[in-house]
């Protein structure tokens, strides 16, 4: 990494929730090597000592983003950060007619009301503070653009992100503050090869098989790599992306 790249980002503090793995951990990374000071959440010890050990300036805490108590907690520790974003997430499927109480609850839970908390107290973190230049990026899904057949939880949830987003960034549009949202397809992450053990379990199909009946939707034919997406919340912190406000960025292969 050159000089100018490692400082990119230096005297600037990141918030990353669910950064112990997957994307949340890879942004974590970049963010941290290109200078900033990151504190990561999730509710993982183990996963979050980990990407600890690999910067020095990766600060983990465990914290649960559907707790608004430890939500607070999260912040008392990372003060006021310039930019925050919300990563937790949990996915599940089933037909609507057999999704449970329970399943509904939990995708709202963390998809959404995590989102909530953690933008709400990086708002109040801002204003309190009287800054006048701040990014608050959710990390959502293509879920959240369109119906999704045996995820209707995760869609609904998803779908609540994007609004969330756009009502935020209409309130701080005059305050130097964006809010937008990342919207890929399915990730090449942990939380994918989950549904893909489960596509295999239920349908019989091998791994090969399983892969592409989640990437049918994706003119490229793939999944999304971890890195996509870091190397989009990087763009939406640069000076030049000053007017992108409201937006859900699309990571799709260019479907339709």
């Amino acid at each position: 990494m050159t000089t100018t790249a490692a400082s990119r980002f230096a005297g600037k503090s990141v918030l990353i929730t669910g950064g112990g793995s997957g994307t949340g951990a890879d942004m974590a990374l970049a963010f941290a090597e290109a200078g900033a000071r990151v504190v990561i959440s999730g509710r993982r010890p183990a996963a979050l000592e980990r990407m600890a050990d690999r910067h020095a300036h990766i600060i983990p805490v465990v914290a649960d983003v559907t707790d608004e108590a430890q939500v607070a907690a999260l912040f008392a520790v990372a003060g006021v950060p310039d930019i925050v974003i919300a990563n937790a997430g949990v996915a599940d499927s089933n037909r609507l007619s057999r999704t449970t109480l329970a399943q509904w609850q939990q995708m709202l839970a963390v998809n959404l009301t995590g989102v909530f908390l953690t933008f709400r107290a990086g708002l109040q973190a801002l204003e309190q503070d009287g800054r006048h230049w701040g990014r608050l990026i959710a990390v959502a899904s293509t879920a959240g653009l369109r119906g999704q057949a045996y995820a209707g939880a995760y869609a609904a949830s998803k779908h609540g992100v994007l609004g969330l987003v756009r009502s935020a960034a209409l309130e701080v549009a005059r305050q130097g503050v964006t809010v937008n949202a990342i919207c890929p397809a399915y990730l090449d992450t942990e939380m994918t090869e989950n549904t893909i053990r489960k596509v295999m379990q239920k349908t019989g199909r091998n791994r090969e098989q399983a892969v592409a009946a989640l990437c049918r939707h994706n003119p490229q034919g793939r999944l999304i790599a971890p890195a996509e997406v870091t190397a989009t919340a990087l763009w939406l912190c640069s000076e030049g992306a000053d007017s992108i406000n409201g937006q859900a960025v699309t990571l799709d292969g260019g479907q339709a």
